[in-house]
């Protein structure tokens, strides 16, 4: 039984001095380790965190642009009053810009629109309107040989517009009217504007030029803001037409039956200029 004890006691101790090395060693180690795993760990939680606010970031400039975002809605037909609630309601601006006459739509009503019905624009963006004036009820009144002040007298008297004033050197008393847009009594007009041309002296050094002034002259219209359509009614009333149209959409040129449903944004001869009858006119179309 002594033997035995002893020799248990002996097992206890220590065999060699290599296990008291290894035991000295090896908790500095495992230390060591636990440090570098916590390092590690320390790392994969901070790029963790860094990817899911990258993707919080990400998911949250998706939805702040595509929810400032709204198709614009059909107001054809639409009162101003509910075309501007409508409009409201999904946060873009209603802006009155030309009124016309038109046989099929009654006076008051959305005649047309740009942007189109179903485009994607962002929140505030403008919806340009035509407001309907009915069908034209109202002559358009003779202009010729009259002074500025009479001639705008009578545009008003008849519940028209004055539009486009322009100044062209000719022959007689100045500030007559010599040209006008639409010309006396037309018919089918589309717009109540009536432009006018008026006479200023001319030149001592520069000649008349008969042949030009022999000719039936008309105030250049404005085509800016109108559709395609609407710009070759507008240039047909005045006696000229439409001789090319280029869509800033499109990347290459396309005849007019492809054009899209975009506005004239510039146009030659411009505004107000002195057109003769059978002029051609050229303009540039855009959404």
């Amino acid at each position: 039984m002594l033997v035995a004890s002893r020799r248990r006691n002996r097992s206890e101790l220590p065999h060699s001095p290599h296990c008291i090395l290894i035991q000295t060693y090896e908790a500095p180690m495992k230390l060591q380790i636990r440090r570098i795993n916590r390092f590690f760990n320390v790392v994969l939680g901070a790029l963790a965190m860094l990817v899911v606010a990258l993707l919080s970031a990400f998911i949250a400039m998706r939805l702040a642009i595509h929810g400032r975002e709204v198709k614009v809605p059909n107001l054809a037909g639409l009162s101003l009053a509910d075309a501007s609630k409508q409009t409201r309601s999904l946060g873009l601006r209603l802006t009155l810009e030309n009124r016309f006459y038109s046989p099929n739509t009654p006076p008051g009503r959305i005649l047309a629109q740009s942007p189109a019905p179903g485009t994607t624009v962002r929140r505030e963006w403008a919806v340009r309107v035509t407001e309907s004036l009915g069908a034209q009820q109202v002559a358009i009144p003779d202009l010729l040989g009259q002074s500025e002040r009479t001639a705008s007298i009578n545009i008003r008297r008849l519940g028209l517009e004055q539009g486009i004033v322009a100044h062209i050197p000719a022959p007689g008393d100045p500030g007559v009217v010599i040209a006008q847009t639409p010309p006396p009594n037309a018919a089918g007009v589309d717009t109540p504007r009536v432009s006018l041309l008026l006479s200023e002296p001319e030149e001592a050094d520069s000649p008349a030029d008969a042949p030009a002034n022999s000719q039936e002259a008309f105030v250049m219209p404005s085509l800016t803001g109108l559709t395609l359509a609407g710009a070759a009614a507008r240039a047909a009333a005045a006696g000229l037409h439409i001789a090319s149209a280029e869509d800033l959409n499109l990347a290459t040129p396309a005849p007019f039956e492809q054009m899209g449903w975009g506005t004239v944004v510039a146009q030659t001869p411009l505004a107000g200029h002195r057109v003769i009858k059978g002029e051609a006119v050229h303009i540039t179309l855009t959404n």
